[in-house]
């Protein structure tokens, strides 16, 4: 029930008659579930107005992708993480979640990165999951097309960040968004549900620090003042859906182009142990190739990157 007057709740105050009236309820009803919508984290702003989400919430009704990706998106209050709410919306047997369908969560509970590290959230940061269940000529996704797509991803993300701003943040290996003096921006994570050489579905996780970030990091509100997690969810969906199907080159000239980690000295924890040389190219699935200081050049397809030096 709270979330019926999640889904009419815009950053325009609606006195509680007029809330009632939609969803066919008195407004004694109406507080009551926004109380349980501020109880799940919600940004619910009551006033003498009426009742609206705090300016900038990413709510579906406040961001509306122009594309496939975020078509269908799902805002909730708190989840335990997006990725695996998004999952169950998909195996939802009534009303699956179509390709594409993206879920944004005010706080998530038990949200994760790569290699099991946890992702906090707060109300400055943006976290969100998209399902992807084939390729843009509709075939099922394979390997190297999922090898791809964290950097794919870092891409759409460092379009939405920029905009406009030059060199205020690049790309770092294999799927971070840095500042140019290494601080995190956003981070980013694939997890899919292989058949063979094929996946049945991949979701992509992605945490972007909008206007808060944890000690160390950074957020995009320093060198874009006022951005809203709404706004850089829309463009983020944007780019999503426009370098998804984009040729394989065309991803990696502009990861290349956007890259801090590349011609720097780097170290890279792999399963085979630590690597340590200068990162000098990607090869064409965007493995890492890292000549080592004995002159053997390494392809590294997953590891953890430190840079090295100052950026």
């Amino acid at each position: 029930m709270p979330d019926r007057l999640l889904n009419v709740l815009t950053d325009q105050p609606q006195t509680g008659d007029q809330l009632g009236a939609r969803l066919g309820v008195n407004r004694v009803t109406v507080n009551t579930l926004a109380r349980k919508l501020l109880d799940d984290g919600v940004p619910v702003t009551t006033t003498r107005q009426g009742y609206a989400l705090a300016p900038g919430t990413p709510a579906a009704t406040l961001v509306h992708p122009g594309g496939v990706i975020g078509q269908a998106l799902r805002y909730q209050g708190t989840v335990q993480s997006t990725q695996d709410a998004l999952r169950a919306w998909a195996d939802d047997p009534a009303a699956p979640a179509p390709h594409g369908a993206t879920l944004v969560a005010e706080r998530q509970l038990s949200g994760r990165g790569r290699r099991g590290r946890v992702w906090s959230s707060s109300g400055g940061t943006l976290v969100f999951s998209v399902l992807l269940q084939s390729a843009p000529d509709g075939h099922p996704l394979t390997l190297p097309e999922l090898g791809l797509m964290p950097l794919t991803a870092g891409v759409a993300l460092h379009e939405a960040a920029s905009a406009g701003q030059g060199g205020a943040c690049g790309l770092k290996w294999p799927n971070d968004l840095l500042t140019p003096d290494g601080r995190k921006l956003a981070g980013i994570l694939l997890e899919a549900d292989l058949r063979g050489e094929e996946a049945r579905r991949a979701v992509l996780g992605i945490g972007v620090n909008v206007s808060e970030a944890p000690e160390g990091a950074a957020h995009l509100n320093e060198f874009r003042p006022g951005l809203t997690r709404a706004a850089f969810l829309k463009a983020a969906l944007d780019a999503l859906d426009r370098w998804l199907a984009q040729p394989r080159e065309a991803v990696l000239d502009a990861w290349k182009a956007a890259s801090l980690t590349l011609g720097r000295d780097v170290q890279v924890q792999t399963a085979r142990g630590l690597l340590s040389g200068r990162a000098e190219d990607l090869d064409a699935q965007g493995n890492l190739l890292l000549r080592a200081r004995d002159g053997d050049l390494h392809t590294i397809s997953a590891g953890d990157v430190q840079l090295v030096g100052r950026l």
